[in-house]
């Protein structure tokens, strides 16, 4: 049999062991990529532009970072019984007040919420987060509360109360003295909560004021996540 050739025409592909050269790309494609990128690019940029009033306070991500793992660390001890302190330099000076928490976000202020009055400030931070005590004291409530889940009460004297809400479990008992940053309870969710925090209030003679201008005015910066050294000429 005489092997004959197949000759090709124009238009046709070879299909034999030469590949067919393959169509050229969709224009359409190259144009949704690009614009893809480019959208991507310029959200990035915006964002970066978006500043953080914590993060322009705090002296940088390291220090945070290192900070976050030492409060993980003690409430790990705090749960062995081991330490039940996140006492800082500004915790030793007289008259301390001190943050409860570190690395939180503000999620709910004081006044009217849904309706209702919502008597402090909502400190979101994952659950499991130790919760130091901000202020020295007497234990005079430390149980399950109603739509407070797990409850903490210190009362401070002087008509001074702070209240930590929605605690997973609690670090102290009532009647129990407690020291500027001791651990007092481990965050969760109990109670009416939508999720982990701290429901935190600051009663003056049995009445609730906003936390932060108060809290302020004793070295602690709640928006900032600051706190300093105390004098006490502000009451």
């Amino acid at each position: 049999m005489q092997y004959r050739p197949t000759l090709l025409r124009e238009g046709d592909r070879y299909r034999g062991r030469r590949r067919a050269p393959a169509p050229p790309r969709s224009r359409y494609l190259a144009v949704v990529t690009t614009a893809f990128v480019g959208a991507g690019i310029v959200a990035f940029g915006a964002g970066a532009g978006i500043k953080d009033a914590k993060t322009d306070a705090l002296v940088g991500d390291t220090a945070a970072s290192e900070l976050s793992g030492a409060r993980l660390e003690a409430a790990e001890r705090a749960g062995r019984g081991e330490d039940r302190s996140l006492s800082t330099s500004i915790a030793q000076s007289p008259n301390a007040w001190v943050l409860p928490n570190h690395d939180y976000r503000l999620t709910s202020l004081f006044g009217q919420r849904w309706g209702k009055a919502h008597k402090g400030v909502d400190i979101a931070v994952p659950e499991g987060t130790p919760v130091a005590a901000m202020h020295e004291g007497i234990v005079v409530l430390a149980r399950y509360n109603g739509g407070y889940g797990n409850h903490v009460i210190i009362d401070h004297g002087n008509g001074l109360k702070t209240t930590y809400g929605h605690n997973s479990r609690l670090m102290v008992k009532e009647g129990q003295r407690v020291k500027a940053g001791d651990i007092i309870a481990i965050s969760g969710s109990t109670g009416h909560s939508t999720g982990p925090h701290v429901h935190l209030e600051i009663h003056v003679n049995d009445v609730a004021v906003n936390p932060i201008p108060w809290f302020k005015s004793h070295g602690v910066d709640l928006e900032l996540e600051i706190e300093q050294a105390y004098d006490g000429s502000v009451s």
